[in-house]
């Protein structure tokens, strides 16, 4: 007997809940705020730096809006990576920072719906338009565009395709892209709009199929990272690493442009 998908996103959101929940890493060492869009390419870039250096740093996710606050407000952070460079420049303004820091990569955001919706068998946007009109209950899942980059991108694409007033009385928001993503997994939604990296990752890509949205359709997701003042050794050399051969690569492998 074939599950449907709602019943095979609710095993995939709990395991996607489970994935995402609580720092990554270690039990010790410099606690870095990375916006959760990276959950997957941070820690494959963490494992990477461990295996050269022997040394963890620990990874606090959540909307990038969310992050500067709490760094604004005195979170012991030591580092900060943003999905969106102004939270950089806020968090720089207020004094957390000694400088504005430098752009790492560039983003991309992807239509996905899981297996089982309706909306695998048709494009996007063009064939989303018979299946809204159809399932009329059904919920699409972007990310809260006034806290996330990633959800300001989608509702651009979405308006520029035509689809935003249209969807807008479907739409469900999660607080970051990660929980946006743990609504698709789950079965609340019928589809959404995640990052590309997401996309390319497990347990996406063996549930689900997806659409890369044109980069012109929407203003480019540039993510900046910075060292905040209580930066120490270990953070400046991860700071560091990010920029060389083997943590570009990762980035590259998740569909990021880097600089």
């Amino acid at each position: 007997m074939k599950l449907s998908y709602r019943l095979k996103g609710a095993v995939l959101g709990l395991l996607l809940a489970v994935i995402c929940s609580g720092p990554v890493s270690a039990q010790s060492g410099p606690i870095i705020a990375v916006a959760a869009n990276l959950r997957f390419v941070i820690e494959e870039v963490a494992r990477s730096f461990y295996d050269e250096s022997g040394i963890s740093v620990r990874f606090s996710f959540g909307s990038s809006g969310n992050l500067s606050r709490q760094i604004i407000q005195g979170a012991p952070f030591e580092m900060f990576m943003s999905a969106d460079e102004d939270y950089v420049f806020r968090v720089s303004e207020a004094g957390a920072s000694a400088d504005r820091g430098k752009i790492y990569a560039v983003g991309r955001i992807a239509a996905y719906a899981p297996k089982g919706s309706p909306l695998q068998q048709v494009a996007f946007p063009a064939g989303y338009v018979g299946v809204l009109n159809k399932q009329t209950k059904q919920r699409f899942a972007i990310a809260n565009p006034d806290l996330a980059p990633y959800g300001r991108a989608a509702k651009e694409a979405l308006e520029h395709a035509g689809l935003w007033q249209a969807m807008r009385p479907r739409l469900i928001y999660g607080e970051n892209i990660s929980q946006t993503a743990q609504f698709i997994l789950s079965g609340s939604t019928f589809g959404g709009i995640i990052a590309y990296a997401q996309a390319l990752s497990s347990p996406f890509k063996e549930n689900g199929d997806y659409q890369l949205i044109p980069a012109s359709w929407h203003k480019p997701i540039a993510q900046r990272m910075v060292l905040l003042n209580r930066s120490g050794d270990t953070t400046r050399r991860f700071y560091a690493y990010l920029s060389e051969v083997q943590a570009v690569a990762i980035f590259q492998k998740y569909g990021f442009t880097v600089p």
